[in-house]
């Protein structure tokens, strides 16, 4: 077989230390590898003849080095025998269904050679923000036998490790990832968890508090918008608070744990003379964030968000990860697991490319100029 050839060559480029991409024909007697001849893909076609006087490998040392080789090829040949089979790639969602990123990840992998319905296929399940149903449906996938879990965000991944300690789970958008248990370190995941982060560091509130007082010089009453009972209320005050009060900024936090509260949320908001308004990430303010969006703007509040979606629902403005990065480089890792990888070998990677996203028709309706300095910087300007 080919591949066989292929290992015994890679064994004495090995054993003979040439580099570079070759063409490779051997002799041997039953005891010692006598010589190999390489010819350079790569070096005009130049050929170096080992044997004799060069390269001399005894056999049981040429043994050792093919069943190192071999091994390191298993993989490969599994995989070239399982031709034509259907992974199934389960995706549990703490919101509700994205169809934009979903077709980012989709788009992803059909760029390396996953296409949906021909060799892999989809299982979706979405709490709709309701953080009590995730159990079940992380089961759901787990019992369905799925090869993969793609998990969005962090309260999805814990449910997904919480049903599963086998089948391996790319973490989307994942936030302390480490504090909550999800992973042993960045570095070195351990376990059947590995994915992207979607926070990257302190620093990342005080970025937005910068652009908002540009927008509302004068701030100094600012209301936040959170819900207490997901994971990360606690972090992102820990975060928020110190990075205010650098700027000289009160805080008011409201905590809505049900979308019927949101009204009178945005009342009280109002009552204690709010001048805008920062809304933490939560599946919940994501599922109602055309609702969130409608209120900010009927009570006249400039609003910050942290991810992009709410913005496009008709929010002020957003700094943050972009969500079509972290979702096309979570299809790398699908297909890194699909191949053979462990999610405990594979780390866990930290957002490079943020977006400032302005929503210029928002702020008109606010009444609100934006600086042309920040439009300028801004990654896109929604009109």
């Amino acid at each position: 077989m080919m591949w066989q050839r292929y290992v015994i060559e890679r064994a004495i480029l090995e054993a003979t230390g040439v580099k570079g991409e070759v063409a490779c024909r051997f002799t041997h007697t039953n005891q010692t590898v006598r010589a190999a001849t390489f010819t350079h893909a790569r070096d005009g076609g130049t050929t170096r003849t080992f044997g004799h006087s060069g390269v001399r490998m005894r056999r049981r040392e040429f043994c050792v080095l093919l069943s190192g080789s071999s091994a390191l090829l298993l993989p490969a040949v599994s995989r070239a025998q399982q031709v034509g089979r259907l992974y199934r790639i389960g995706y549990l969602g703490s919101g509700s269904m994205d169809p934009a990123l979903l077709e980012v990840l989709r788009q992803r992998l059909r760029e390396i050679g996953w296409v949906d319905g021909k060799n892999i296929s989809f299982e979706f399940r979405f709490s709709e923000g309701r953080y009590e149903r995730l159990p079940a449906l992380a089961a759901e996938l787990v019992e369905s036998k799925v090869d993969v879990i793609a998990a969005s965000p962090t309260p999805a991944a814990l449910a997904a490790k919480d049903a599963t300690q086998s089948i391996p789970i790319v973490g989307i958008s994942l936030d302390n990832p480490v504090r909550h248990g999800l992973v042993a370190s960045l570095a070195r995941p351990g376990g059947n968890v590995t994915g992207v982060t979607y926070g990257d560091g302190p620093e990342i509130f005080g970025k937005d508090l910068g652009f908002l007082r540009e927008v509302v010089p004068d701030l100094r009453r600012l209301a936040v918008l959170s819900n207490s009972t997901g994971l990360n209320h606690g972090p992102m005050m820990d975060i928020l608070e110190p990075a205010a009060r650098s700027f000289g900024i009160e805080l008011k936090l409201f905590d809505v744990q049900a979308p019927e509260n949101f009204d009178s949320a945005f009342d009280e908001m109002t009552k204690a003379a709010a001048e805008a308004l920062f809304v933490f990430g939560d599946p919940m303010f994501g599922v109602h964030r055309k609702r969130v969006a409608q209120l900010g703007v009927q009570h006249r509040l400039p609003t910050m968000y942290t991810n992009r979606p709410h913005v496009e629902a008709g929010g002020l403005m957003s700094y943050a990860a972009s969500f079509p990065d972290i979702w096309r480089r979570a299809a790398n890792y699908i297909d890194r697991i699909l191949k053979g990888a462990k999610p405990a070998d594979l780390p866990v990677e930290q957002p490079t490319k943020f977006e400032l996203v302005i929503n210029l028709k928002t702020a008109n309706v606010l009444g609100l100029t934006v600086p042309p300095a920040l439009l300028a910087r801004a990654d896109e300007v929604i009109e």
